[in-house]
């Protein structure tokens, strides 16, 4: 299954549409169902380090080495809605280095509301930029959104949305650069999760920021419009320690 979803990571297909017809966030086949309408999904019941969490209770490190290192380059868009969510597929070329581990950015897409929390504080939006290193591990920086000032990344994406789903739009001569995403301040927590959609595979290394970026009411509805609500719950921790770095 790992080696199933590196390869639709590598490709940059959506690892929500392969199973667009078997799960969804509300009526029976809704979060608390997943684990039982396919036996790839049995994780999502079983698993004891599921994501998304309530962080709380972080052990602070302050240590220079722990710094998430971003190289992000401009890319062409690539947008998909893909049953599920807004997914913009991301050329090769762009990571993230924390300590000794590379990750190459593959793909980043939104939840509505944000799937964590802080201290039970929820925020209005989260985006989820996923990665992989060169054994074929996953990381996934979340960078969470609340409503405030218009967002001028998210009015690009927002005005080249794809007609249909799961066909990807690629309007000629329109770059992105996910760094205009980030906020200025890159602290984070950090924690072992698991991806929050089917298969729930375990595993996955989270770097969740601390300080959120802002999006614009209208930008908030434009998104709530396509998709009403499409968060899991948070899960239970399990024991599991979560780092702070600052």
């Amino acid at each position: 299954m790992k080696a199933f979803l590196l390869m639709l990571l590598a490709s940059g297909v959506s690892m929500a549409s392969e199973h667009a017809h078997h799960w969804s966030y509300i009526g029976e086949s809704a979060p608390s169902k997943w684990s039982t309408l396919q036996p790839d999904f049995a994780t999502c019941g079983s698993g004891k380090t599921q994501s998304p969490i309530d962080i709380s209770h972080a052990v602070v490190h302050d240590h220079h080495g722990s710094h998430i290192q971003f190289a992000y380059q401009p890319v062409p868009l690539h947008i998909v809605d893909n049953g599920h969510t807004i997914q913009v597929n991301y050329a090769p070329g762009s990571f993230i280095t924390v300590g000794d581990k590379r990750y190459e950015l593959v793909q980043f897409h939104f939840h509505h509301p944000a799937e964590e929390k802080i201290d039970g504080r929820g925020f209005d939006m989260v985006a989820h930029l996923v990665h992989k290193d060169a054994a074929g591990e996953l990381a996934v920086v979340a960078v969470l959104l609340d409503s405030g000032g218009e967002n001028g990344f998210l009015k690009t994406l927002w005005a080249n949305l794809p007609k249909e789903k799961e066909h990807e739009n690629a309007p000629k001569g329109v770059a992105i650069n996910v760094a205009d995403l980030l906020p200025k301040d890159r602290s984070y927590y950090s924690f072992t999760g698991s991806l929050t959609t089917p298969p729930c595979t375990e595993g996955v290394t989270w770097f969740v920021l601390q300080h959120a970026n802002s999006l614009s009411k209208s930008q908030l509805d434009a998104f709530a419009t396509l998709y009403p609500m499409n968060a899991r719950p948070v899960q239970p921790l399990n024991g599991r320690e979560i780092n702070a770095a600052n």
